[in-house]
């Protein structure tokens, strides 16, 4: 009765020198065991396969059986499998092959799917995941292991973590090419104050920056504001005359070159930030992760969307 969990990659080492040398002793002597050692190997496999494998021919060669020549072939298939697991294994362990994945916030969409392409281009065996979401939701993936590095403005406080500047991150002001304190190269903050001003949920970097700006230049004064969901949505209303808005300018480069939005001009502006490359302090990274992160690093933001 065949036994396949009792066949060793030693049995059928044995049967493929034999095969190849054309007798026992010189078998032996190809890979360094003792005649008596094949011979021991070769029964076992015979037992537990159900079926001789070898057989003495002409001139006392040791032939293959027809079963014995079957074996040999998934011995020959097995042999270029594990092959292509060891040249797996070493890519893996030198970073030229991978998984990892790469959060960014919801703002970065505008540039990470070109980020993502020009990695797959210079390193076509590591793949790389994009995974978008908002600020929240990019820390918590971080903390919880689902992706290895993430890109956002503001570096959290928590989980504990390796924060690097990767570009620049200006925001701007936005406003529909019409509006009243377009084209104005000095604009009263008490104008400014009295508008609607359109933003994102509480908690978003962008929301952050925008209340700060706010409070500083309006000396503490209350302020109309209308929440929206995504930065599209901002930009479309900001279009449509309902209010003007803080927004990043990597959201908005189209919009300011083909002339359907406005940057106001404002002393303190655009606010200059970074765009921050995450890694957690307390996990080391693969290999691969290693190799796309000195990449992302040493573009030195070239990434971005340029005004």
């Amino acid at each position: 009765m065949a036994r396949l969990d009792a066949v060793t990659l030693k049995q059928l080492r044995a049967l493929s020198a034999v095969a190849g040398h054309g007798s026992i002793t010189r078998a032996a002597e190809a890979i360094h065991l003792t005649p008596p050692a094949v011979h021991t190997q070769l029964r076992q496999l015979s037992e537990n396969v159900g079926a001789d494998m070898i057989a003495r021919g002409e001139g006392g060669k040791m032939v293959l059986t027809t079963e014995g020549a079957v074996v040999l072939e998934a011995i020959r298939r097995i042999e270029v499998e594990l092959g292509a697991a060891m040249r797996s294994v070493a890519e893996l362990r030198d970073g030229k092959a991978g998984l990892v994945q790469l959060g960014v916030v919801s703002t970065g969409k505008y540039y990470a799917p070109r980020l993502v392409a020009t990695l797959k281009e210079l390193f076509p065996e590591i793949k790389v995941e994009l995974i978008v979401g908002n600020r929240g939701q990019i820390i918590a993936a971080l903390e919880s292991r689902q992706v290895q590095m993430a890109i956002m403005g503001r570096p959290p406080r928590f989980p504990v973590n390796h924060s690097e500047p990767v570009g620049p991150h200006p925001h701007v002001l936005i406003a529909p090419p019409d509006h009243f304190l377009a084209g104005r190269s000095r604009i009263d903050a008490e104008l400014l104050i009295d508008e609607t001003f359109i933003a994102r949920e509480e908690g978003s970097g962008t929301r952050i920056l925008m209340e700060r700006f706010l409070d500083r230049i309006g000396e503490g004064r209350i302020y109309d504001v209308t929440t929206m969901s995504s930065n599209e949505t901002i930009k479309q209303a900001v279009m449509a005359g309902l209010g003007i808005a803080l927004i990043s300018q990597h959201t908005v480069v189209e919009e300011l070159h083909s002339g359907r939005l406005v940057a106001l001009d404002l002393p303190g502006l655009p606010i200059e930030r970074a765009w921050y490359l995450i890694t957690l302090a307390d996990v080391p990274l693969s290999p691969a992760a290693q190799r796309i992160r000195a990449h992302v690093s040493g573009m030195k933001g070239s990434f971005l969307p340029q005004l």
